[in-house]
């Protein structure tokens, strides 16, 4: 093999491992973007069950916590 040929090899080489990482990186973009959505609705839901919690609370009239039962 001459110089020119062992550079087009790697070069050729180098090419194709990019191509691959960039389809990597996208896969991983994705499932990124995926989980950042669920983690955003997630946090959403929660934020409403807080805020119903603290409502039913509110209703029953009960602010303060419960005191410990006496065998504490």
């Amino acid at each position: 093999m001459t110089d020119d040929d062992t550079l087009s090899a790697r070069i050729d080489a180098l090419e194709m491992r990019l191509t691959e990482q960039d389809v990597v990186i996208d896969d991983l973009n994705a499932t990124i973007t995926a989980q950042w959505r669920q983690i955003d609705a997630l946090t959403r839901h929660l934020a409403k069950l807080v805020e119903q919690v603290e409502e039913a609370g509110a209703r029953t009239g009960t602010g303060a916590p419960e005191p410990p039962p006496p065998h504490y």
